[in-house]
């Protein structure tokens, strides 16, 4: 009686281990998938190429003598600022590209497979990791260009940083992608939330002169405000404070709640 309780028990822990080794190879199948679908459409690179080098020397020179006094002062403010809007306007992309999956029936390919069912979301957002370091290098290109010179370390930590925060907004944006009924309500509904996100922020102007409501809003509630205030105190003293872990705890806590509602609404689609 003892024997036939023990052999189903351990049974059951290989069978998770195995689940897990094979979930971990599938997310890495999957993501290289991703990566094919990417580099075969170039098209799908504009929104971490072109668009942060338009914005860094849009806003860098438009506003740059209004708000620091001369471009070398608003250098600091503006590329972290702009590091975080392109990665968070980044997060919507693979939700978009796991809906069109859906529509197009590849889910149910993909459900019929003997593959970790969670393995197609996480190959799809893990792929976006190589993304959001190809946008990384090229805002801390322009803004060296520019004459933003922080050290190199401090760099490599804030692009380090603003990947993981943007791989845990992802699994929100996906779970928003999944749960509407077209791949054009998805992109719109993300960039609902991310503008507000950005712009309501300090990623482009101080917050002092902001209406009271409006700069306890961006200075207490909007999390991306944290996550900009500590790329700056990395980028400006090679230091952590607060702000970093308030903006990892934020991130990870979407990260906890939206995985399994994710894949929850992923299981029904199809």
């Amino acid at each position: 009686m003892t024997n036939t309780m023990i052999i189903p028990a351990t049974e059951r822990n290989l069978k998770n281990r195995v689940d897990f080794g094979l979930a971990i190879k599938n997310t890495f199948t999957f993501a290289y998938r991703a990566l094919l679908k990417a580099v075969h459409n170039p098209e799908s690179f504009m929104d971490i190429t072109i668009m942060p080098i338009m914005f860094t020397l849009l806003f860098t020179y438009l506003f740059g003598g209004a708000i620091a006094g001369s471009i070398a002062n608003y250098l600091p403010i503006i590329v972290p600022g702009i590091l975080i809007q392109t990665l968070v306007t980044s997060c919507g992309t693979s939700g978009t590209q796991l809906r069109e999956d859906t529509e197009k029936s590849i889910t149910n390919r993909f459900k019929s497979m003997p593959v970790a069912q969670i393995s197609p979301l996480t190959g799809a957002l893990t792929s976006d990791l190589i993304r959001y370091a190809i946008a990384g290098i090229i805002v801390f290109a322009v803004g060296a260009i520019l004459g933003y010179r922080p050290g190199i370390l401090a760099i490599i930590a804030c692009i380090a940083f603003m990947m993981l925060i943007a791989w845990c907004l992802s699994w929100l944006f996906a779970f928003i992608a999944m749960s509407v009924k077209s791949v054009s309500t998805a992109s719109t509904l993300a960039l609902l939330i991310m503008f507000p996100l950005t712009f309501l922020s300090n990623a482009y102007v101080p917050t002092d002169t902001l209406p009271n409501w409006l700069r306890f809003f961006a200075d207490k509630i909007n999390p991306l405000s944290r996550a900009v205030t500590a790329v700056r105190q990395i980028l400006s003293t090679s230091t952590v404070g607060a702000e970093f872990w308030y903006a990892l705890l934020a991130a990870l806590i979407i990260l906890i709640v939206f995985i399994p509602l994710t894949l929850r609404v992923y299981k029904r689609k199809g």
